[in-house]
Protein backbone atom coordinates (compact mmCIF):
# COMPACT_ATOMS: atom_id res chain seq x y z
CA UNK A 1 0.00 0.00 0.00
CA UNK A 2 1.15 3.56 -0.68
CA UNK A 3 2.81 5.60 2.08
CA UNK A 4 1.12 8.95 2.71
CA UNK A 5 4.45 10.49 3.72
CA UNK A 6 6.19 9.63 0.45
CA UNK A 7 6.32 11.53 -2.83
CA UNK A 8 5.98 9.29 -5.87
CA UNK A 9 6.77 9.47 -9.56
CA UNK A 10 4.21 7.56 -11.62
CA UNK A 11 5.42 6.68 -15.13
CA UNK A 12 2.57 5.90 -17.50
CA UNK A 13 2.86 3.59 -20.50
CA UNK A 14 0.16 4.21 -23.08
CA UNK A 15 1.61 2.44 -26.11
CA UNK A 16 1.85 -1.27 -26.78
CA UNK A 17 3.56 -4.23 -25.16
CA UNK A 18 6.62 -3.89 -27.37
CA UNK A 19 7.27 -0.37 -26.04
CA UNK A 20 6.96 -1.66 -22.48
CA UNK A 21 9.41 -4.47 -23.21
CA UNK A 22 11.84 -2.01 -24.79
CA UNK A 23 11.70 0.81 -22.23
CA UNK A 24 10.69 -0.54 -18.83
CA UNK A 25 13.81 -2.71 -18.25
CA UNK A 26 15.93 0.44 -18.61
CA UNK A 27 14.29 2.07 -15.58
CA UNK A 28 16.13 1.08 -12.38
CA UNK A 29 13.84 -0.06 -9.58
CA UNK A 30 13.00 2.60 -7.03
CA UNK A 31 10.37 2.33 -4.29
CA UNK A 32 9.20 5.86 -5.16
CA UNK A 33 8.48 4.96 -8.78
CA UNK A 34 5.05 3.62 -9.72
CA UNK A 35 4.55 2.11 -13.16
CA UNK A 36 1.18 2.75 -14.77
CA UNK A 37 -0.57 0.55 -17.29
CA UNK A 38 -2.33 3.45 -19.00
CA UNK A 39 -5.87 3.26 -20.32
CA UNK A 40 -4.83 3.15 -24.01
CA UNK A 41 -2.31 0.44 -23.16
CA UNK A 42 -4.92 -1.68 -21.37
CA UNK A 43 -7.32 -1.23 -24.28
CA UNK A 44 -4.64 -2.54 -26.62
CA UNK A 45 -3.12 -5.27 -24.50
CA UNK A 46 -5.87 -6.17 -22.02
CA UNK A 47 -5.09 -7.51 -18.58
CA UNK A 48 -2.32 -9.59 -20.14
CA UNK A 49 -0.57 -6.27 -20.64
CA UNK A 50 -0.64 -5.65 -16.90
CA UNK A 51 0.81 -9.11 -16.32
CA UNK A 52 3.60 -8.26 -18.77
CA UNK A 53 4.47 -5.15 -16.76
CA UNK A 54 4.36 -7.22 -13.55
CA UNK A 55 6.91 -9.61 -15.06
CA UNK A 56 9.30 -6.69 -15.61
CA UNK A 57 8.67 -4.48 -12.56
CA UNK A 58 8.76 -5.61 -8.93
CA UNK A 59 7.34 -2.37 -7.57
CA UNK A 60 3.79 -1.01 -7.52
CA UNK A 61 1.79 -1.13 -10.74
CA UNK A 62 -1.18 1.17 -11.30
CA UNK A 63 -3.94 -0.17 -13.55
CA UNK A 64 -5.57 2.92 -15.05
CA UNK A 65 -8.91 1.23 -15.59
CA UNK A 66 -11.02 4.39 -15.34
CA UNK A 67 -13.84 2.13 -14.19
CA UNK A 68 -17.31 3.53 -14.86
CA UNK A 69 -19.33 0.41 -14.02
CA UNK A 70 -18.72 -3.22 -13.12
CA UNK A 71 -16.37 -2.35 -10.28
CA UNK A 72 -16.15 -5.77 -8.65
CA UNK A 73 -15.06 -7.61 -11.76
CA UNK A 74 -12.59 -4.99 -12.96
CA UNK A 75 -10.85 -4.69 -9.60
CA UNK A 76 -10.60 -8.48 -9.35
CA UNK A 77 -9.04 -8.77 -12.82
CA UNK A 78 -6.55 -5.96 -12.12
CA UNK A 79 -5.46 -7.51 -8.81
CA UNK A 80 -5.08 -10.95 -10.37
CA UNK A 81 -2.92 -9.43 -13.11
CA UNK A 82 -0.53 -7.95 -10.53
CA UNK A 83 -1.74 -4.37 -10.04
CA UNK A 84 -1.13 -2.74 -6.69
CA UNK A 85 -3.48 0.17 -7.41
CA UNK A 86 -6.34 0.90 -9.79
CA UNK A 87 -8.48 3.82 -10.89
CA UNK A 88 -12.20 4.51 -10.94
CA UNK A 89 -13.77 7.62 -12.48
CA UNK A 90 -15.13 10.29 -10.20
CA UNK A 91 -17.96 10.62 -12.70
CA UNK A 92 -19.06 7.03 -12.03
CA UNK A 93 -22.18 6.33 -9.95
CA UNK A 94 -21.57 6.55 -6.21
CA UNK A 95 -22.50 2.87 -5.91
CA UNK A 96 -19.76 1.95 -8.37
CA UNK A 97 -17.13 4.02 -6.55
CA UNK A 98 -18.12 2.56 -3.18
CA UNK A 99 -17.92 -1.00 -4.54
CA UNK A 100 -14.60 -0.22 -6.17
CA UNK A 101 -13.04 1.12 -2.96
CA UNK A 102 -14.48 -1.71 -0.87
CA UNK A 103 -13.17 -4.41 -3.20
CA UNK A 104 -9.75 -2.78 -3.45
CA UNK A 105 -9.54 -2.87 0.35
CA UNK A 106 -10.45 -6.57 0.38
CA UNK A 107 -7.80 -7.36 -2.22
CA UNK A 108 -5.09 -5.18 -0.68
CA UNK A 109 -4.67 -2.68 -3.50
CA UNK A 110 -4.93 1.10 -3.43
CA UNK A 111 -8.10 2.66 -4.89
CA UNK A 112 -7.59 5.87 -6.85
CA UNK A 113 -10.41 8.18 -7.97
CA UNK A 114 -9.67 9.97 -11.24
CA UNK A 115 -11.41 13.34 -11.14
CA UNK A 116 -11.01 14.12 -14.85
CA UNK A 117 -13.83 16.44 -15.88
CA UNK A 118 -14.91 17.02 -12.25
CA UNK A 119 -14.83 20.68 -11.21
CA UNK A 120 -15.57 20.10 -7.51
CA UNK A 121 -14.06 16.74 -6.54
CA UNK A 122 -14.78 17.11 -2.82
CA UNK A 123 -18.47 16.78 -3.67
CA UNK A 124 -17.76 13.29 -5.00
CA UNK A 125 -15.84 12.36 -1.87
CA UNK A 126 -18.48 13.51 0.60
CA UNK A 127 -21.02 11.12 -0.90
CA UNK A 128 -18.86 8.01 -0.38
CA UNK A 129 -18.92 5.47 2.44
CA UNK A 130 -15.13 5.68 2.74
CA UNK A 131 -12.44 7.73 1.01
CA UNK A 132 -9.98 6.29 -1.52
CA UNK A 133 -6.23 6.14 -1.02
CA UNK A 134 -5.60 8.65 -3.83
CA UNK A 135 -7.50 11.50 -5.48
CA UNK A 136 -6.23 12.26 -8.99
CA UNK A 137 -6.52 15.84 -10.20
CA UNK A 138 -6.40 15.23 -13.92
CA UNK A 139 -6.21 17.47 -16.96
CA UNK A 140 -7.00 15.18 -19.90
CA UNK A 141 -4.66 14.77 -22.84
CA UNK A 142 -7.31 16.25 -25.14
CA UNK A 143 -7.24 19.35 -22.93
CA UNK A 144 -3.48 19.89 -23.01
CA UNK A 145 -3.59 22.44 -25.82
CA UNK A 146 -6.66 24.27 -24.51
CA UNK A 147 -5.81 27.76 -23.28
CA UNK A 148 -6.56 28.19 -19.60
CA UNK A 149 -6.95 24.48 -18.81
CA UNK A 150 -4.91 23.65 -15.73
CA UNK A 151 -4.63 20.88 -13.17
CA UNK A 152 -7.10 21.74 -10.40
CA UNK A 153 -4.72 22.47 -7.53
CA UNK A 154 -7.31 24.89 -6.13
CA UNK A 155 -9.12 21.80 -4.85
CA UNK A 156 -6.24 20.44 -2.77
CA UNK A 157 -6.95 22.47 0.37
CA UNK A 158 -10.65 21.56 0.44
CA UNK A 159 -9.90 17.88 -0.07
CA UNK A 160 -7.12 17.74 2.51
CA UNK A 161 -9.17 19.61 5.11
CA UNK A 162 -11.48 16.61 5.46
CA UNK A 163 -9.80 13.57 3.92
CA UNK A 164 -6.49 11.88 4.66
CA UNK A 165 -5.67 11.02 1.05
CA UNK A 166 -2.76 11.31 -1.33
CA UNK A 167 -3.19 13.86 -4.12
CA UNK A 168 -2.00 12.87 -7.59
CA UNK A 169 -1.41 15.38 -10.40
CA UNK A 170 -1.83 14.17 -13.98
CA UNK A 171 -2.01 15.71 -17.41
CA UNK A 172 0.76 17.46 -19.32
CA UNK A 173 3.33 17.03 -16.57
CA UNK A 174 6.90 18.07 -17.32
CA UNK A 175 9.63 19.00 -14.82
CA UNK A 176 8.19 22.47 -14.31
CA UNK A 177 4.68 21.15 -13.73
CA UNK A 178 6.07 18.49 -11.39
CA UNK A 179 7.60 21.23 -9.22
CA UNK A 180 4.30 23.10 -9.26
CA UNK A 181 2.41 19.94 -8.30
CA UNK A 182 4.56 19.34 -5.23
CA UNK A 183 4.40 23.02 -4.26
CA UNK A 184 0.61 22.85 -4.43
CA UNK A 185 0.35 19.76 -2.23
CA UNK A 186 0.48 16.77 -4.55
CA UNK A 187 2.31 13.63 -3.45
CA UNK A 188 2.19 11.80 -6.80
CA UNK A 189 3.09 13.23 -10.21
CA UNK A 190 2.06 11.26 -13.29
CA UNK A 191 4.36 11.50 -16.30
CA UNK A 192 3.49 9.93 -19.65
CA UNK A 193 5.87 8.08 -21.91
CA UNK A 194 5.06 9.60 -25.31
CA UNK A 195 6.01 8.56 -28.81
CA UNK A 196 8.39 10.67 -30.89
CA UNK A 197 5.60 12.02 -33.11
CA UNK A 198 2.95 12.40 -30.39
CA UNK A 199 2.04 15.97 -29.37
CA UNK A 200 1.57 15.37 -25.66
CA UNK A 201 3.85 16.43 -22.83
CA UNK A 202 5.93 13.82 -21.01
CA UNK A 203 9.08 11.77 -21.43
CA UNK A 204 9.77 10.99 -25.07
CA UNK A 205 10.23 7.27 -25.68
CA UNK A 206 13.40 8.12 -27.62
CA UNK A 207 14.93 9.99 -24.66
CA UNK A 208 17.06 8.62 -21.84
CA UNK A 209 13.99 7.51 -19.87
CA UNK A 210 16.00 6.33 -16.88
CA UNK A 211 17.87 9.64 -16.73
CA UNK A 212 14.63 11.61 -16.98
CA UNK A 213 13.10 9.48 -14.22
CA UNK A 214 16.01 10.39 -11.95
CA UNK A 215 15.51 14.07 -12.75
CA UNK A 216 11.83 13.86 -11.86
CA UNK A 217 12.60 12.06 -8.60
CA UNK A 218 15.08 14.77 -7.66
CA UNK A 219 12.56 17.47 -8.60
CA UNK A 220 9.82 16.09 -6.34
CA UNK A 221 12.13 15.12 -3.46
Amino acid sequence: MLDKKTRYLQIAFNGDISSVRRILPSIPFHDRILIEAGTPYIKRAGFAGIREIASLWKGTIVADLKTMDGALGEVQLAAEAGAGAATVLGAAPTETIDLFIENCAKLGIDPMIDMIGIEEPWKVLRGLRRPPSVVILHKGRDEEETRGKVIGYKNVKKIRSKYDVLISAAGGVDLREARSAIFNGASIVVVNIVGEDEPWTGIKATEDVAGMARMFLETIE
